[in-house]
């Protein structure tokens, strides 16, 4: 028999939160703000320039090593990264250059991470490149890297100017004739101006939290997808052929077609050389993770394959004899500094909104990361403040949308990193390449370039293993990548992203919309009441239902939340009802009053509520609604174990009556308290009736 005796509930009771007037807490936000002082403009100083606080602390002696190799190392690695992903971005090799030096040198001021490493990354350089080839093929530009003949161009010393109809096509820009190349990194500069405009309001504003609508799922898929994409546009170069860039939506489809349908113009010299080029790098990948225990520095295979390939194609003379395309002139020294084409920038807004957000997603989780795995703090806004003034200021020096790079950031941490001074030693590194070396890069062949960003890609393309796994994991999550990946790779980049964070938006309203709900039943001699389809030795109380729902309830859930409960207890209630009265009306024709009367099996349902996070006015209503539906049958409905959000909008919602008159013969502590006032109800009630009756 349960238990029927009264339990005195435990003292609980709520604080009394005052909130101050919403004016006097501006007026002291205002009054706070505009204070000025010299510590308050030292720590505004320092907050804006971490720097600052961290250089004068810098440990010589025990750090000075780790940064010197860490940063030579990387530097190594980024001189023909650099040069590779501008094929990616669409713009010459020196651009790539300036990106690497200007990025590293703002992020050793502004950073707040010791690690990071930003500057080119392949996913942003192939962002930027389809805004650039879009922009270029609008301005009636030919888009065959190869259509290129002698001469200098307007804003820098660089060969390269396109030809149609035998005559080099240019466009106005800035009262300017701009020939391809210098058109090309316009559109780059500007974009990158408006992503870091965007990202330095982001941090104004404080809007950070958006990246959390970029989950794990969906911007992994985003990045598999996007290296699928990068693999095709990079593929022609390998095998030498002569293909313009496909633009618009299905990259990946077209470009294949036309890779097949061209098949037969195949250059061997590029061909051949792509194949070496390859096994090199992946036989130094491999043998790097192998030996990664052994070796205290990683091999520079790419500085190996570039220089080796570079000789061959000077002393073979490849470009003459067998057509090979070839990098080209790359200057020296340094650009004049140029202000980003307002024009242009119109016709930018929207494309720069996705780079801006993954720029900012990654640098910030990578920067979290590392942090975290080293034992110090970074603060999200100042990152979002560095890799925005990371944009915005090397915009003016010809450069195009940096954000944080995995690989480059790994390669520094295992190589004893310990601050920023690395990224100083790794700019110093580009600087020397800008400055003597950079001509000497005239002969590399373009699909050398290919065949090293492809590699980098390894890391990403392996993911595709990873996908059983992520099934077992969570279908949801696995189901997200799956179609993130495939948008990215199938239709573009920028749609991609947008179909991943609305999938994954759509899982989550799906998932609310179709939780688990279940009936509890209680432990012997324990207040514990967990589901009965899920555990064992579990007794359901005696006439009294207890329902789960596992989600918030709100507007987009609420019919699911009704059907699941009368499927659940076994009782609908307008059903019930009408049963009843075509049962009275039944009983009234053949006068037999005794077929009036009819019960349910349970007196009482009590909601479990403590899977409820929140409960929007339509949840309010529609509880209300089942207290009034479920007492026509003469069932009571009892609320348990209810956070204090749902609390709080079940009152203002006036669900406990006026002045919370029924608060306390409505609400309970935990679910075994509401079962003992059921129990006892039911048990005065049925005295009461047999009172009468005698």
């Amino acid at each position: 028999m349960e238990e029927v005796t009264s339990v005195t509930p435990p003292a609980l009771e709520r604080r009394a939160r005052r909130r101050p007037p919403v004016v006097s807490v501006l007026k002291g936000k205002l009054k706070k703000s505009v204070r000025c002082s010299v510590p308050r403009v030292r720590s505004a100083l320092t907050g804006f320039f971490p720097v600052v606080r961290w250089l004068p602390k810098y440990k010589l002696r025990e750090y000075i090593w780790g940064d010197v190799m860490s940063g030579v190392i990387v530097g190594i690695i980024l001189v023909p990264q650099a040069i590779a992903y501008c094929l990616l971005a669409g713009v010459g090799p020196i651009y790539g250059l300036y990106t690497s030096f200007y990025a590293n040198i703002i992020y050793f001021l502004m950073g707040t991470s010791r690690h990071v490493s930003v500057g080119i990354f392949s996913l942003m350089s192939l962002m930027v490149g389809q805004v650039v080839y879009k922009e270029m093929f609008h301005a009636g530009f030919d888009l065959n890297e190869d259509s290129t003949a002698p001469g200098p161009d307007v804003f820098n010393a660089s060969l390269g100017t396109n030809l149609t109809a035998g005559q080099p096509h240019t466009v106005e820009l800035m009262g300017l004739q701009c020939g391809k190349e210098c058109y090309s990194i316009s559109i780059a500069a500007s974009l990158t101006f408006l992503v870091g405009v965007y990202q330095v309001l982001m941090a104004v504003f404080r809007l950070g939290f958006v990246s959390v609508y970029l989950s794990a799922p969906m911007l992994d898929g985003f990045a598999t997808g996007a290296s699928f994409t990068i693999l095709t546009v990079q593929a022609k170069y390998l095998l030498g052929l002569k293909i313009p860039r496909h633009q618009g939506y299905g990259t990946v489809i077209v470009t294949w077609y036309n890779i097949f349908a061209n098949i037969q113009e195949t250059n061997l010299c590029d061909l051949i050389t792509s194949a070496i080029s390859i096994a090199v790098l992946v036989a130094g990948k491999e043998i790097q993770e192998r030996y990664k225990d052994r070796l205290k520095i990683p091999l520079p295979t790419e500085l190996i394959v570039v220089a080796g390939a570079t000789l061959a194609s000077h002393f073979g003379e490849l470009n003459l004899n067998y057509g090979s395309s070839v990098s080209g002139h790359i200057p020296t020294g340094f650009s004049p500094p140029q202000v980003p084409s307002f024009s242009l920038m119109s016709r930018l807004i929207l494309d720069a909104v996705p780079l801006a957000l993954i720029s900012f997603a990654f640098t910030v989780s990578l920067s979290e990361m590392f942090a975290k795995k080293n034992g110090y703090t970074v603060r999200p806004n100042q990152e979002m403040l560095a890799i925005g003034f990371c944009n915005i200021i090397p915009s003016f020096f010809h450069c195009f949308t940096t954000s944080a790079a995995l690989a480059k950031t790994m390669v520094k941490d295992s190589t004893g990193c310990q601050t920023q001074i690395s990224s100083l030693i790794s700019a110093v590194v580009v600087l020397l390449v800008l400055l003597f070396f950079a001509p000497f890069f005239h002969a590399l062949q373009k699909c050398v370039l290919a065949c090293i960003i492809i590699v980098s890609l390894r890391g990403a393309l392996r993911k595709f293993r990873d996908v059983p796994a992520k099934w077992r994991a969570s279908r949801t999550d696995g189901t997200v990548w799956l179609v993130t990946t495939s948008a990215t790779a199938l239709l573009s980049a920028e749609l991609g992203l947008v179909v991943g964070i609305f999938f994954s938006m759509f899982c989550i309203i799906f998932e609310t919309q179709n939780p688990k709900v279940s009936l509890l039943g209680r432990a012997k001699d324990t207040d514990l009441y967990e589901d009965l389809d899920e555990y064992e030795n579990l007794m359901a109380p005696p006439r009294v239902q207890v329902f789960r729902f596992q989600a918030p309830l709100y507007y987009a859930n609420k019919d699911s939340f009704l059907k699941s409960l009368y499927k659940a207890v076994g009782v609908e209630p307008f059903s019930e009802l009408a049963k009843r009265r075509k049962a009275e009306k039944k009983a009234k024709k053949m006068v037999v009053v005794g077929l009036v009367h009819r019960e349910v099996a349970f007196h009482t349902l009590v909601l479990d509520c403590s899977a409820i996070p929140f409960i929007d006015s339509t949840g309010i209503a529609t509880f209300k609604g089942l207290v009034n539906e479920f007492k026509e049958i003469s069932v009571s409905v009892l609320l348990a174990h209810c956070n204090t959000s749902v609390i709080d909008a079940l009152r203002r919602g006036q669900f406990f009556g006026k002045d919370d008159k029924d608060m306390s013969s409505l609400l309970f502590h935990t679910v075994h308290m509401a079962v003992l006032h059921a129990n006892r109800t039911s048990a005065e009630a049925e005295s009461r009736s047999e009172d009468c009756r005698v």
